[in-house]
């Protein structure tokens, strides 16, 4: 038996961090809505992260409406079941109106709707649902993206993308190769190595930003000029800061909340064994090949934060009249010798068994019929506001800045979404 339409102010599709926090706020306004979930259980995204996996931001990150944080450790960083215990627990501090196991299939308008009725119609796994607004918080993690070239590597290479991960043990014996040097790269290149394994890292454009800065956390720096630069003039790289909308998808600064969060680099990796190499560019068989591209990237990691956050920085230091104390970081010069390029490996001579892909997620929004879309499969939209009235998004990457997707500036996108509303 087919249940019968039923019709609710708003639906919010995603029951992640920026779904509750949507919750939060619409609950608080004396909105009706309900949030749909895909999954079994609450916990979003963070629950596909591997065994080890640890916030790069420090815990107190995770403080949202109704429920600040409270821990004993603030400034320590959660594994990956605190976060999804702390999310579980918020919905319940909000009395979030989640249903789970509701796949959205289907979102279209409703034709000739009228002002203040139901403008769309979702079809779920449940049902059919009518709503006035939706609002699309499926977050930044949907679906794992591996490149071409991978099939071009001979199928006795174990291959692995990093949303299938979960420990080093499950790794066949042998070298790892891992693809990309962002926080996920660089974070399994720690934990590989302190099981002993060998790792080699194909980088990429990524770049290192120090663990603390002028004697604060540099997500305090972060969250700071994400809530407060723009009324002083100076802000975190903003959506309109980009070279072009492809780079929405580059890798965030490389960080550590490992071994009680500390500053990583390509360089550091090296210091602790970990073999270097260029961007990888292909395979024939067993044989990967890779740009003689490894010093640039180093080069380019060595000014990363002194070209694209210090000024900053120190600039909204003076207009805020923070008390902040000086840079104190080790002012010793990187190590000028450069590394060795290597264009060709043979990964079965070298010992590898194992390619493990960091490549990242693309949106998985072909669910919604409507034509929002730009060609990289992203909402065109303006801080959550898309081109159809009543269809918002929110918890995207670069909906508004770099801590658009972030626990840092989710708060700030859902609070300025909700007034809109």
């Amino acid at each position: 038996m087919v249940a019968p339409t039923r019709s609710v102010e708003s639906v919010i599709v995603g029951a992640g961090q920026a779904g509750l926090v949507m919750s939060a706020l619409l609950g608080a306004a004396g909105r009706e809505h309900v949030l749909l979930d895909r999954r079994a259980t609450l916990g979003g995204g963070w629950q596909d992260r591997w065994d080890a996996f640890r916030l790069v931001s420090p815990s107190w990150t995770l403080g949202v409406p109704g429920q600040p944080f409270d821990g004993p450790e603030p400034d320590a960083f959660l594994p990956r079941d605190g976060i999804v215990a702390w999310w579980r627990r918020y919905a319940t501090t909000i009395n979030a109106p989640v249903e789970l196991e509701t796949d959205v299939t289907r979102l279209e308008a409703l034709a000739n709707s009228r002002p203040g009725a139901p403008r769309f119609r979702l079809t779920t796994s449940r049902g059919t649902i009518d709503a006035r607004d939706v609002i699309v918080a499926g977050g930044p993690f949907q679906t794992p993206h591996l490149p071409a070239v991978a099939r071009e590597l001979d199928a006795s290479i174990h291959q692995v993308h990093s949303h299938h991960y979960r420990r080093p043990a499950d790794l066949p014996g042998g070298k790892v190769l891992l693809i990309g040097s962002g926080q996920t790269g660089m974070q399994l290149a720690e934990e590989l190595r302190d099981a002993g394994r060998d790792v080699l890292i194909s980088a990429g454009t990524c770049g290192p930003v120090p663990r603390r800065y002028r004697g604060r956390d540099i997500f305090w720096w972060f969250r700071e000029l994400a809530t407060r630069g723009l009324e002083l003039g100076v802000t975190v790289p903003r959506l309109a800061d980009l070279p072009g909308p492809g780079a929405r998808f580059a890798c965030n600064p490389q960080l550590s909340g490992h071994r009680g969060g500390h500053d990583v680099s390509l360089r550091s990796l090296a210091a602790e064994g970990v073999r270097l190499l260029g961007r990888f560019q292909g395979a024939e068989g067993t044989v990967a090949r890779f740009a003689a591209d490894l010093n640039d990237k180093i080069r380019f990691g060595d000014g990363f934060f002194e070209e694209r956050f210090r000024k900053r920085f120190d600039a909204f230091a003076e207009r805020s009249g923070e008390d902040l104390p000086p840079d104190d970081r080790d002012p010793s010069p990187a190590a000028s010798t450069p590394f060795p390029e290597t264009t060709e490996l043979d990964l079965r001579a070298e010992g590898i068994s194992t390619v493990l892909w960091t490549s990242g997620y693309r949106p998985a929004l072909s669910w919604i019929t409507l034509p929002i879309f730009d060609e990289f499969g992203l909402p065109r939209q303006v801080a959550g506001q898309t081109e159809v009235a009543g269809l918002s998004v929110i918890g995207l990457p670069w909906l508004v800045d770099l801590g658009s997707a972030n626990l840092i500036a989710v708060v700030r996108d859902a609070e300025a979404l909700a007034a809109r509303m």
